[in-house]
């Protein structure tokens, strides 16, 4: 299956990358990408002209079976969120919200403190907290780009540096099985070192708090929230498109909504538990079933059983009708219908790189022969895990394929810098991940908070490129410091970090201003 394709390999995610950014249609640019890896698999393994097509259906069927519970939650969830709107639970909370959150500064941080109390996973996190949040954020009048970036910015970030989510659970299944690193300790010791996930949550929570800290190209998306328009899938919608749910059952009440998500939460967890074997006799702690649970599989689970609930909860409560709780099946399918789609190509897309022309090997290959200094490793491996799930849209795909050979250099090479090169593994490939317009992640920050897909790629990447400056920075501050022991480097690197990207977002917004072209954007709309 696999071939060699040498620099070839990096073809596809280029070519799906620079057509999304130029047409502004994700679904095409995925396509093209996913066409120009199979023309070059085809080519290189004498399938012909046929094997293009073949090759590209084969591996879609493959990607959609292997991931039918992550499409099954996304529906089943997509109905529950149809059903709390038309039961009234949305507005209810909505009006509840309105009037205990008084600003944007408390709007913004009871979100970012949603995320964290939804950090178990990422998927979840995206799609739960933008479901929450997303009539609270619009009635306060904040961007629905200021949504989305908020729940990517602590989703993932909590995510990889929280010892009990689906992430520990992956990071640490790629350690080496021969007990030469230790996963959990290992994973737990580099917490403090993974820059970008630490700088990320600091930033959201420093920006929640400041006023007028907006600047680039989110300044223009909030301006125009301010004048009630928002970003949606389908286009801009004006604030009088927003109050559809109004129209809703107008005896729901809070608990309508807090329930059926809390049940959702609660099913989740236990699912988790479930799957990974905490239950099944065999004596495993909660800290090896989340090891071998699988994520997707649990949420699935754990979404239907919530949706039971929330069905007989709802008939009791009499809010719905027995014929309006089956009309919102369909309903809430087909508003998951467009991240379905782009996950599929997201997805075929990835195991075009990773599976057939080895666009991982290629690249970690450069890195093992390149003879980086050792003072230098850390913020290069940095950029190159950055650079890698930037180009595959995945995460987990980079720890795969990287962290076994960071461990084999750094064993070899420079032994006491393995924690600092782990750590800047996992903080590049999570960096390029929160970039990447194919990523899953990113696409269902954008789908949570009901966003343009593009629209939120545009407005979130200058927010973490600074980020990501400020931790290659302190990756060169950890090697210069490593003779200093683990404990002191980190916490001159981290603190070091953290003033330069203080420094930055106090002076951003003062000289990052429109340009001519968004200010006319800005001033086309009527107050």
């Amino acid at each position: 299956m696999l071939v060699d394709a040498g620099f070839l390999s990096i073809i596809p995610p280029i070519v799906a990358i620079v057509l999304a950014l130029l047409t502004k249609e994700v679904v095409f640019a995925l396509l093209a990408g996913v066409f120009s890896g199979t023309i070059i698999y085809s080519a290189l393994a004498g399938l012909g002209p046929f094997g293009v097509l073949s090759t590209t259906v084969t591996i879609m069927i493959d990607k959609v079976g292997s991931n039918a519970d992550m499409i099954l939650f996304l529906c089943f969830l997509g109905v529950l969120v149809i059903l709390i709107t038309k039961a009234g639970g949305a507005r209810a909370y909505g009006e509840w919200a309105s009037s205990k959150l008084k600003n944007r500064k408390s709007v913004l941080f009871a979100t970012a403190l949603l995320g964290i109390f939804f950090s178990i996973d990422d998927y979840f996190h995206c799609l739960a907290v933008g479901t929450i949040m997303r009539p609270v954020t619009d009635r306060s009048k904040i961007s629905r780009e200021k949504l989305a970036y908020q729940i990517d910015a602590i989703g993932a970030p909590l995510c990889v540096i929280m010892p009990i989510s689906s992430w520990a659970a992956s990071v640490i299944s790629y350690f080496p099985e021969d007990g030469s690193v230790s996963g959990m300790q290992t994973f737990i010791q580099a917490i403090p070192l993974n820059l970008y996930a630490m700088l990320s949550i600091f930033m959201v929570l420093f920006l929640s708090f400041k006023k007028k800290s907006e600047f680039g190209p989110m300044l223009v998306a909030d301006k125009l929230a301010a004048k009630g328009i928002f970003s949606s899938p389908e286009g801009d919608v004006t604030e009088d498109d927003l109050s559809s749910f109004e129209k809703e059952n107008q005896n729901g009440r809070v608990c309508d909504l807090v329930i059926p998500i809390v049940v959702l939460i609660v099913s989740c967890v236990l699912c988790m538990l479930y799957v990974g074997g905490l239950f099944s006799g065999e004596g495993l702690s909660i800290m090896e079933a989340f090891g071998n649970t699988v994520a997707a599989t649990a949420l699935a689970l754990g979404a239907f059983c919530s949706l039971v609930f929330t069905f007989i909860y709802y008939l009791c409560r009499r809010v719905l009708t027995f014929k309006e709780l089956f009309g919102g099946i369909s309903q809430g399918v087909c508003t998951m219908v467009p991240a379905c789609i782009i996950l599929t190509f997201a997805w075929t897309i990835a195991s075009v790189c990773r599976d057939y022309l080895g666009t991982g090997e290629f690249v970690a290959h450069v890195v093992a022969t390149s003879g980086i200094p050792v003072i230098i490793l850390a913020p290069i491996i940095f950029i190159i895990a950055a650079l890698l799930s930037f180009a595959t849209g995945t995460a987990w795909g980079t720890f795969g394929i990287l962290i076994p050979i960071i461990i084999s250099i750094c064993s070899v090479a420079a032994p006491s810098m393995t924690i600092t090169c782990l750590s800047a593994t996992l903080a590049g490939s999570v960096f390029g991940d929160h970039c990447s317009p194919i990523s899953d992640t990113t696409i269902l920050s954008s789908t949570g908070s009901q966003c343009n897909h593009l629209k939120h790629v545009g407005t979130q990447i200058p927010y973490a490129v600074i980020v990501a400056v400020c931790c290659a920075i302190g990756y060169v501050v950890a090697g210069v410091t490593n003779g200093l022991g683990q404990a002191a480097s980190t916490g001159i690197a981290l603190v070091v970090a953290i003033v330069i990207l203080t420094v930055i977002l106090l002076i951003a917004p003062k000289v990052w201003k429109y340009t001519p072209e968004q200010q006319e954007i800005i001033n086309s709309v009527e107050d």
